[in-house]
């Protein structure tokens, strides 16, 4: 079955497959507001920011805000976010803010823990 696409030429119809991705096409994703902290440079914290730029390229292209924080060079930030522990990933947006302490390096638990993909 098919159904005449709103906008479409006179006589022309598309299928209801192609509408349904057309649907789609207009939702708009998150857009992501990340900080990760980190204490100096050392091998922890350059792994953690390769892991998670990585990460987020790979599955937040063109959708996220990322900075990074040496709590070493700006002390008064870690406090201000109550960080006790380095490196620590927070994400501001989308909402509920969540904070992920430890290896940046386990990707499958900063995916779930960012929601982008469900607990196994």
């Amino acid at each position: 079955m098919s159904a005449k696409k709103e906008g479409a030429p006179a006589g022309r119809k598309v299928s209801r497959t192609h509408l349904r991705g057309t649907a789609t096409r207009g939702k708009r994703r998150p857009r992501y507001v990340l900080k990760l902290y980190v204490a100096g440079v050392n091998r922890k914290s350059t792994e953690a920011i390769r892991a998670i730029t990585e990460l987020c390229d790979e599955y937040l292209k063109g959708r996220y805000q990322l900075a990074i924080i040496d709590i070493y060079q700006q002390p008064t930030l870690a406090q201000g976010e109550q960080i006790i522990a380095a490196p620590t990933l927070i994400r501001k947006l989308p909402l509920p803010l969540r904070m992920l302490v430890g290896d940046m390096t386990e990707r499958d638990r900063i995916l779930v823990g960012l929601d982008l993909r469900p607990p196994s």
